[in-house]
C-alpha cells in the first residue's frame, strides 16, 4: 500500500514538461494582460495595494478597476503554476537539481514582481518602476523557457566545440538586451502610460525611438550574420536563429508602422506581445548554442517533439 501511494505521487517526465509549459504560457500571458492594463488607461484602476482601494479588497464597480483587478487575480494563476513547477521537480522519479533550482527561481521572481507591482501602483505608475516590472518579466520568461528546455532533455556536461558561433551569439544577446531596455525607455517616454496623471520621462520621443530603432537594426544585423554562419552547418541552431530573425523582421515592421501611425494602442499591444516572443526566441538561441557544446551537428539535444517548435 505504501509503495502504491509513493508511486502515485511520482510525476512523469512528460507530465513535468507539461507543468513547465503551463508556467511558461502563464508568464507570457500576464505580460500581455499587463500591457492591456496600461493601454486601456487602467493602471490606477485600483489605487491601493494589495487592496483595490480603501473601501474594498476587490472592486470591479468601474471598467478600469475591473481590468486592473482581473490582471491582479491572474497573478494567482501564475503563482500556482510556478509553485506546481517546484513541487513537480521534487516529485520526479529521477530528481534533477537544475530543475528544482530553476523552478524555485520562478517562485522568487514572481514574489519580486508582486513587490514591484505594489511599488508601481503606490508611486502612481512611476516609469522606473514600470520599466523594472517589464524587465523582470523578461528574466522570468527566460527562466521559464530554460526550465522547460531542461525538462525535455537529460543533463549534459559542458565542454567540446560550439561550432565557432559562440562570439556572434554573445553579441546577439547583448544587442537584444539593449533593444529591450531602450524599448522600455520609449514606452516610459511616450503615451499610454496607464493613467492620464502618470509621470513620464522628459525625453524626446523621436530621439529615444531612434536610439531604440538603432539597437533593433543592430540586433537584426548580428542575427543575420549568425544565420549565415549556421546555415547548412547546424540545422538545430539554424532553425532557432531563423525563427528569431523572422520574428525580428516582423517586429521591426510593426514598430515602424506604429511610429508613423502615431502609436495606436492596438499596434502597441501587438508590439509588446512580439517583444516578449522575440525575447523568448533569443533565449532559445542562447540556450541552443550552449546545448551544442560537445554535441555533433546531426544530433539535436532537444528530444521532445513539442520542444522543437
Amino acid at each position: 500500500m505504501k509503495a502504491q501511494r509513493r508511486e502515485r505521487r511520482v510525476v512523469s517526465e512528460e507530465g513535468y514538461r507539461r507543468i513547465t509549459l503551463a508556467a511558461l504560457i502563464a508568464l507570457y500571458a500576464i505580460v500581455v494582460t499587463g500591457s492591456l492594463v496600461r493601454l486601456t488607461g487602467s493602471g490606477l484602476g485600483c489605487v491601493d495595494w494589495p487592496r483595490c482601494n480603501e473601501e474594498k479588497f476587490i472592486d470591479v464597480s468601474t471598467g478600469h478597476g475591473a481590468i486592473e483587478q482581473v490582471n491582479r487575480l491572474f497573478t494567482g494563476i501564475v503563482t500556482v503554476s510556478v509553485i506546481l513547477a517546484v513541487l513537480g521537480s521534487l516529485r520526479l522519479a529521477r530528481r534533477r537539481r537544475i530543475l528544482t533550482v530553476l523552478s524555485v527561481g520562478l517562485v522568487v521572481g514572481v514574489l519580486v514582481q508582486v513587490v514591484i507591482g505594489g511599488i508601481v501602483v503606490l508611486t502612481g505608475l512611476n516609469p522606473w518602476a514600470n520599466m523594472a516590472h517589464f524587465l523582470v518579466s523578461m528574466v522570468l520568461l527566460s527562466n521559464a523557457l530554460v526550465l522547460h528546455r531542461h525538462a525535455g532533455q537529460p543533463d549534459r556536461s559542458p565542454g567540446g566545440r560550439t561550432g565557432g558561433f559562440g562570439p556572434v551569439v554573445v553579441v546577439a544577446g547583448f544587442a537584444g538586451v539593449a533593444a529591450i531596455v531602450t524599448g522600455t525607455v520609449v514606452t516610459a517616454t511616450g503615451p499610454h502610460a496607464g493613467d492620464e496623471e502618470a509621470v513620464r520621462f522628459g525625453f524626446s520621443i523621436h530621439h529615444v525611438a531612434r536610439i531604440h530603432g538603432s539597437f533593433v537594426v543592430l540586433t537584426l544585423a548580428v542575427v543575420a550574420v549568425l544565420l549565415w554562419r549556421t546555415k547548412g552547418k547546424d540545422r538545430f541552431l539554424e532553425a532557432k536563429v531563423t525563427k528569431l530573425f523572422g520574428l525580428g523582421l516582423l517586429q521591426a515592421l510593426v514598430g515602424y508602422v506604429q511610429y508613423l501611425a502615431d502609436v495606436p494602442a492596438l499596434l502597441v499591444a501587438v508590439h509588446i506581445a512580439l517583444a516578449a516572443g522575440i525575447w523568448l526566441a533569443l533565449t532559445d538561441v542562447l540556450w541552443a548554442a550552449s546545448s551544442r557544446r560537445g554535441v555533433p551537428s546531426s544530433e539535436s539535444p532537444d528530444k521532445s517533439p513539442a520542444l522543437s517548435r
